[in-house]
């Protein structure tokens, strides 16, 4: 005599993708789209939430301090800045990575310093190097002119006349791709 048991399932699929484009190129199946197209959740990158970048390390410094042993406390502010500069391919797993590696590393309570890979290309999920978008290169383009004239935006020697272009121009250009200042 055999028992029947139920099971619930619920599975979780994560994608870089954008799988609508990906139907319509006929690379992913369209049944399978809307079985697993039920709730939604649009994550966007790291690089494209620059705000959540020192959180993050903070919390994986507390987590792997704990793990390693060591009495790593936090990031110093140079640390912090070198990391709000980089492009991120690798997204939180790179972020996480780098992390352990400096609590491995450190010396002192603090983290100094954060050894960043030294090409900033990013690697797309075939493993083939890939060259940034322009769409990134101009993100952090206007980044590093932000940060040169201290985020202002109009006015002399602010961010819009080092570009080149006009202040309402900069503005909608940050809007679009995100950039706070």
């Amino acid at each position: 005599m055999s028992a029947l048991a139920e099971v619930l399932v619920r599975i979780i699929t994560a994608t870089n993708r954008n799988l609508e484009k990906e139907v319509a190129k006929g690379r992913f199946r369209l049944d399978l789209y809307y079985r697993i197209n039920v709730f939604p959740l649009h994550l966007p990158a790291l690089r494209e939430r620059r705000e959540d970048i020192g959180e993050l390390a903070r919390h994986f410094v507390k987590i792997y301090s704990i793990k390693a042993g060591k009495n790593v406390s936090g990031l110093s502010s140079g640390a912090v800045e070198s990391l709000l500069s980089y492009s991120w391919p690798g997204n939180i797993r790179e972020l996480e990575n780098l992390i352990e590696r400096s609590v491995l590393l450190a010396k002192s309570t603090t983290i100094d310093e954060i050894s960043l890979p030294r090409n900033d290309i990013g690697v797309t999920d075939m493993g083939e190097h890939r060259l940034k978008t322009i769409e990134e290169n101009e993100r952090a383009h206007i980044i590093t002119a932000l940060r040169q004239c201290g985020g202002r935006i109009r006015g002399i020697n602010g961010a819009a006349e080092i570009l080149g272009v006009p202040p309402t121009t900069l503005a909608s250009k940050m809007q679009k791709l995100g950039i706070k200042r």
